[in-house]
């Protein structure tokens, strides 16, 4: 059976989109950045919860803050992309969901009351619209090297308050001389799914 979605599409989204590991100095713009968010915006998550939250570096005063809390290896991609986006979860997401879930306003107190039920769906719901958020920027025409070579608690301190917790950094932008590295292997379909 083919996939409904033309081969072009696939290429740009899944099976040419590569992380990218340096980029040309072309800016990313602020109309880019909300055209990326109002696609992924309707990606689900568990009670509409929507608990990602993203914290765009463009300044150099803010790259300077961050740089140093990335690995070795990732600060000259962190410091030479045009825009780098913090990928975060609001462990307070339940205080939107009476907005977000208007037929079923009582499952903020009902099921998200405790701090440690709403830190573990934020984290795996955040994780799915960051999985989104990465094939927008492609579905933008731009590429994405998500890391998670950093040190988080120094990032969080830095950037975020009490109530949220970093996922991973996003590089963005187009794609620069020598971006890619070589593909690497997938598994393969009778290695990953068992049919019960």
């Amino acid at each position: 059976m083919s996939l409904a979605l033309d081969p072009a599409a696939q290429a740009l989204l899944f099976t040419e989109a590569r992380t990218a590991n340096t980029f040309t100095d072309e800016p990313v713009t602020e109309e880019q950045v909300q055209a990326i968010y109002d696609l992924v915006k309707y990606g689900p998550t568990a009670f509409n919860q929507s608990p990602l939250r993203v914290v765009l570096v463009r300044s150099e005063e803010g790259r300077a803050r961050l740089v140093p809390h990335m690995a070795e290896g990732n600060r000259p991609k962190t410091s030479t992309a045009p825009l780098v986006a913090l990928l975060v979860a609001d462990n307070e997401f339940h205080e939107e969901l009476p907005a977000l879930m208007p037929h079923f306003p009582q499952a903020k107190d009902a099921l998200f009351s405790e701090r440690p039920v709403r830190e573990r769906s934020a984290a795996l719901n955040a994780s799915l619209q960051a999985a989104y958020f990465i094939i927008g920027v492609r579905a933008a025409g731009l590429a994405a090297g998500p890391m998670t070579g950093y040190d988080a608690a120094g990032i969080e301190k830095e950037f975020l308050d009490g109530d949220h917790s970093l996922l991973m950094v996003v590089n963005i932008g187009k794609p620069g001389e020598d971006a890619w590295f070589p593909r690497l292997p997938r598994l393969a379909y009778d290695e990953v799914v068992t049919t019960v």
